[in-house]
């Protein structure tokens, strides 16, 4: 065995899902997952499933590859899984999902000449484009969502390390979720943390179809009296927290910001705590969520209808 692999535990058996569009990385994270200790199996029928969880425990983390080339993979099919390993207590699962920008995915399918397991005889766009729309319901699932448009395999073998490597090289990963509270709180929250005592955009027609991610908007949201004292302390709480959780072994901690719809103040506070930490030299990962599904919606709304 590695030195790396992790011997078996008394708590909880690690399970990671990896999944995400073909040609955006899942193969080369399933390598790094597999060099780092985990025992891998790649393209397992998601009906097998239950019958290799339920059987003896196994002695290191296990990472399990899934994408549309499973023999009954389905949207449905999946996310019921996903659900199902949530509810167990002897699981600790999380959803690993590779995602990259469409140009990048048709750049890749045409310089290895591969064919797409959705477009067999068509052009690659056509494949990845359903695909897309396809993993739509399972990326807005995922726990970690790593984008590789612009990374090398070898930079996102390095990011793999930073969010699943065990013992010395591991990292404490934060992800930083922004959410409205209409629509109730993203999945696997640590901390949740209420930002709609703060002025609201919205009330600004120049600023309503903006989101907090625009200057215009962070500004505004910033001019608020207690904005400063409030973003200070929470701050403050958040360089307390990390070490310590560090210390205690946790390989990650899920931070949400919510407002009323999701699309100024908790995006700007995000975006604010994501760049101060980034900067402190934290892995961190955020994820807008309202503002994946608006545009994902827009894509949808561009799509012609067949």
């Amino acid at each position: 065995m590695n030195e790396r692999q992790l011997s078996a535990k008394t708590g909880p058996a690690s399970v990671v899902l990896v999944t995400g569009p073909s040609g955006a990385g899942r193969s080369t994270a399933i390598n790094a997952l597999e060099d780092l200790g985990y025992e891998v199996i790649d393209n397992l029928p998601l009906s097998l499933l239950p019958r290799l969880l339920d059987g003896p425990p196994p002695s290191r983390p296990l990472a399990l590859g899934l994408d549309v080339r499973n023999r009954d993979f389905g949207t449905n099919a999946l996310i019921e899984t996903i659900d199902q390993l949530a509810a167990r207590a002897d699981q600790n699962a999380q959803v690993l999902y590779l995602d990259a920008a469409e140009e990048a995915l048709v750049r890749r399918y045409s310089e290895t000449r591969r064919r797409h397991p959705l477009a067999l005889s068509d052009a690659p766009l056509d494949g990845i484009q359903r695909e897309r729309d396809l993993l739509i319901p399972i990326r807005a699932r995922a726990d970690v969502l790593i984008d590789t448009t612009g990374l090398s395999p070898h930079d996102l073998r390095a990011e793999i390390d930073q969010w699943f490597g065990t013992g010395e090289s591991r990292q404490l990963g934060v992800t930083i979720h922004s959410f409205s509270y209409k629509r109730g709180l993203p999945r696997g929250m640590d901390i949740v943390i209420d930002c709609r005592f703060l002025r609201n955009p919205h009330w600004d027609e120049t600023l309503r179809k903006l989101d907090g991610r625009d200057p215009a908007v962070a500004a505004y949201v910033a001019e608020d009296p207690r904005f400063d004292l409030f973003f200070d302390r929470i701050k403050s709480l958040v360089d307390l927290l990390l070490p310590a959780h560090k210390d205690e072994g946790k390989a990650h901690l899920s931070i949400g910001f919510g407002c009323t719809g999701g699309q100024h103040r908790s995006v700007a506070v995000t975006e604010r705590l994501a760049s101060a930490l980034a900067k402190d030299g934290w892995h961190v990962s955020k994820r807008h969520r309202e503002m994946e599904r608006r545009d994902t919606q827009a894509r949808s709304d561009k799509e012609p209808e067949m």
